[in-house]
This record gives C-alpha cells, structure tokens and sequence, in this order.
C-alpha cells in the first residue's frame, strides 16, 4: 500500500567490555529476516572500559547507546528497549554481546510475534545437550524455571533466557525495577499485564568467556531467588503477604486451640501463660502482616495507575506520528 511504513526489526545487544567478542557476534547478525522491511542493529554500551561503542561504529552498527557508567545489566537492557522504540522498532529482539544464542535462530524467535500469536517470545536453549553447563547448574535452570512458571503465570522452559523478541506494545509496558537481571522480573510482569508468552527452541554457540553475571551457583540462586521474590512483591503483593502471614496466624491459632483445650479437659487448673502469651503475638504477627499486605496492595494499584499513565504519554510520545 502507498505510504505505508516500512515494518522494522531492532535487534539490540547489551554490552559491558565487549571488545574482544562483538565482531564475532556483530558479524553473525542477519541485515535480512522474512516479515521485516528493515533490519538495524543497536549496542547499549553499560559504561565499558575498553573501546566497546568504538568497535559498535566500525562494525555498521547502526545505533549505539552509552552509560557514562556501568549501571548492570537491567539499566542496560531497559536503555536498549526505549532506544529501538524511538529507531521506530515494531519488534525489538535482544541477545547477548558473547555471542551464546545463535543468530540462525532469530527468525523463529520473531515468528510467533509477527503471526500475532505472542508478545514476548523467549529462545529456550538445549539446556541438557549444553556440555559446558554442569549436572547442578542443568538442575537449578529447570528449578528455577519451574518457580518462575509458579510465580508468573507463564509457561517458559528456560526462564533465564536473554535471547528474546518483544512486540512493540511489550517492549512499551515493560518496566524493569532491579538491577541485576531483568529476564525473571520482565516474566513475573508479563504475567500480571496479561501479555502472551510463548517459547521457541534456539541454538547456541560454544562460549566465548566466563559468564560475568554470577561467579557461583550459589550466587545464581541467591540472585534469582531474591529477584522472583522482589518481582512478585512488587507486582502481586497482597497474594505474597496473605501467604506470608498466614503461617504465624495458623501456628498462633493453633497454640491458641490447643490452651482452651487443656483449659477445659484439665481437672487441675494450670495457667501456661507462655502458650497463650506467644498465642496471641503470632496471631497478631499474622494480622500486620496482611495489613502490610493490604498497603502494599494500595500502592500497586498506585503504580497501576502510574504506569497506565506512563504507557499513554510513550504512546503519544513515541507513536504520535505513525
């Protein structure tokens, strides 16, 4: 049709010393992928140290974002959603400067997206078949993966992901409030707005480095497990408060049933004070917590709020003109 805009895929890469492993991954890119008018490239340089942003120009990649310092991956990831919207980006697929996820899989990545059947869609990689992955860290991606699924309401295999495609109208709402991943938070969101998920096999590449991310397994499981939590407080917090509190105010009830009990079956009175005095606190522990809960709930519907806000004003903001 005449006048009609050119439809566009960013594929943006987050980076934090890159030097040495963007060629490869630049290089691997595809300047062509069936559905797309236009192909452009984006580096969020994260405050590197070396000549990151320097080797992103000489390369041709075409936009190329810098932190004047490093803010974590998060910050990265969100500058490179917010760049590519403003590029006119319809669909914005994000992978990782080592070059892990195989760019050969980027048009089954954004196939789901383009036949409307998905507005997130995460390249789940063959975590068994990954030699370099250990038996405890296999063990922990699909466990992890599994609480995601709990915590989120989506069915994702390989929730730790960062190779994904977001439709435009995704990559608008989300918003990233942690700073060190944004995979599990961006999930547990999508969940909570109602946002289609889906998943797709993906390749990988031998690795090029450590992974910088986490040093440790322990580490990976303190990190995730302190951002799934952080994530379902902050977007489903009344269910995360009610359960919280629910078990001092069962155990309180249940010291509570179990003195009124001997009270009454007992021929020989005894006070046992301490059970009816700890009683009585764990109830009322059970009930600040919920009220905590019901506070928490207040100020989600608050950021509801300000968020519906927030996706007006980058609508008329960024979509004014198309």
């Amino acid at each position: 049709m005449a006048g009609e805009r050119p439809r566009k895929l960013v594929i943006q890469v987050p980076c934090l010393d890159e030097e040495a492993t963007l060629p490869a991954t630049i290089a691997a890119l595809p300047r062509e992928v069936e559905g797309f008018d236009v192909v452009e490239w984006l580096v969020v340089d994260d405050g590197s140290t070396d000549r990151t942003a320097d080797v992103a120009r000489e390369l041709g990649v075409d936009h190329v974002v810098r932190h004047a310092r490093n803010r974590g991956l998060a910050a990265a990831f969100t500058t490179g959603l917010d760049a590519a919207l403003r590029a006119g980006a319809d669909v914005v697929v994000n992978t990782d400067a080592d070059n892990q996820y195989s760019a050969a899989s980027i048009p089954d990545l954004v196939a789901p997206v383009l036949a409307g059947e998905a507005d997130i869609v995460v390249g789940e990689r063959p975590i068994e078949a990954i030699p370099e992955f250990s038996w405890a860290k296999k063990r922990l991606q699909r466990i992890g993966s599994w609480v995601v699924r709990r915590f989120s309401g989506t069915d994702i295999a390989d929730a730790a992901s960062g190779f994904r495609a977001f439709s435009r109208e995704a990559a608008l709402r989300l918003q990233v409030f942690g700073r060190h991943t944004y995979t599990l938070e961006t999930l547990v969101q999508a969940g909570v707005e109602g946002l289609a998920v889906a998943s797709v096999p993906v390749g990988v590449n031998p690795p090029t480095r450590e992974s910088r991310l986490v040093k440790s397994s322990a580490q990976y499981v303190r990190r995730s497990a302190a951002a799934i939590v952080r994530a379902y407080v902050l977007y489903r917090p009344m269910r995360f408060f009610f359960w919280l509190g629910l078990v001092p105010f069962l155990f309180g009830v249940g010291l509570g049933v179990r003195w009124l009990a001997l009270f009454w079956l007992e021929d020989e009175y005894r006070s046992r004070l301490p059970s009816l005095v700890t009683a009585a606190v764990c109830v009322l522990v059970g009930v600040q917590v919920w009220a905590i809960g019901f506070l928490a709930d207040l100020q989600s519907a608050t950021r509801r709020l300000q968020s519906d806000l927030r996706l007006r004003q980058r609508r008329a903001e960024l979509d004014g003109g198309r």
